[in-house]
């Protein structure tokens, strides 16, 4: 492309010179030099063939294209040698600071991020661990909160989440502390921290949503809890959490009149997760329903 716009404005330079110097652009002269007529058009195969069939002007003036193309080239190196060598310290302090900023980020990374991270795991764990004590613990209530705001000088999920914002570990106690208030049925903090945790495990995600929509059952907002059961059933198609929110949006949606959709929720249940627990509760309440819809 740039050589065809060069090759052009050589023709209409030399165009031009013709015309300066007294010459009809539409005379038979420069119709000659600038066209090939049909006759020879017929016969062009390469440039000995040109040779053979050119007129000795054209062959002249094909020499002054090709002067006035090499001078183009070397007038435009040289005006690019220029630019370079007069802007030479913009573009190396422009490559320099791209430099430092590739060098910038890999330090921040390795340096600041991955021990942060490595750090919030650590305070985790021990957070985690509570949690895990009080779900079969007669003391559950002390243990959650323990597990909440720590405990024997070690961070609990409430600290993780505010002193290592960004990190997985920040993540996973947003969710742990979720589940923490609703264990202590601190349903409005439970909804808060739950609404607030996205991950890219499907089964978490299905389980936080299931879990709000439990806080709003509590709460007795029952359209809000009924959404949410729906949400977690969808969000991922599985034998253990699929069956068992849509087995709590039929239940919730009985309650609420949404008789027909609970329905085909319960035999969603019965045909694709027949091996589910929530399988076998579902005959009874199939039969429930069905009667109510006669």
């Amino acid at each position: 492309m740039i050589e065809e716009n060069l090759l052009t404005d050589a023709y209409n330079k030399l165009m031009i010179n013709m015309v300066q110097q007294g010459a009809d652009p539409e005379s038979e002269e420069v119709q000659q030099q600038f066209g090939v007529d049909a006759e020879e058009a017929e016969y062009y195969d390469g440039s000995d063939a040109l040779k053979e069939f050119a007129s000795p002007e054209r062959l002249v003036l094909s020499e002054e294209i090709q002067k006035v193309v090499f001078d183009t080239l070397d007038t435009t190196a040289s005006k690019t040698e220029e630019w370079v060598v007069k802007y030479q310290n913009i573009i190396l302090t422009f490559i320099g600071l791209i430099a430092l900023s590739v060098l910038g980020y890999l330090g921040y990374n390795s340096y600041i991020v991955v021990p942060k991270e490595r750090e919030a795991v650590s305070e985790l764990n021990q957070a985690q661990y509570y949690f895990d004590l009080a779900v079969n613990s007669v003391e559950a209530d002390s243990l959650y909160l323990r597990a909440l705001n720590g405990g024997e000088g070690k961070y609990g999920f409430l600290d993780i989440i505010e002193n290592y914002k960004g990190t997985p570990a920040a993540k996973l106690a947003t969710y742990s502390a979720g589940m923490a208030y609703l264990n202590t049925k601190d349903y409005n903090n439970a909804i808060l921290y739950l609404d607030k945790f996205s991950a890219d495990d499907v089964l978490l995600s299905a389980l936080s949503k299931g879990a709000i929509g439990d806080a709003f059952a509590q709460l007795d907002q029952k359209e809000d809890a009924f959404d949410y059961y729906v949400t977690a059933a969808q969000i991922n198609n599985n034998m253990y959490s699929t069956p068992k929110y849509l087995y709590k949006a039929a239940m919730m949606g009985a309650s609420i009149g949404k008789t027909k959709q609970a329905l085909t929720f319960l035999k969603r249940i019965e045909k694709e997760f027949s091996e589910s627990t929530e399988a076998e509760l579902v005959e009874v309440q199939i039969g429930k329903l069905e009667t109510l819809l006669k």
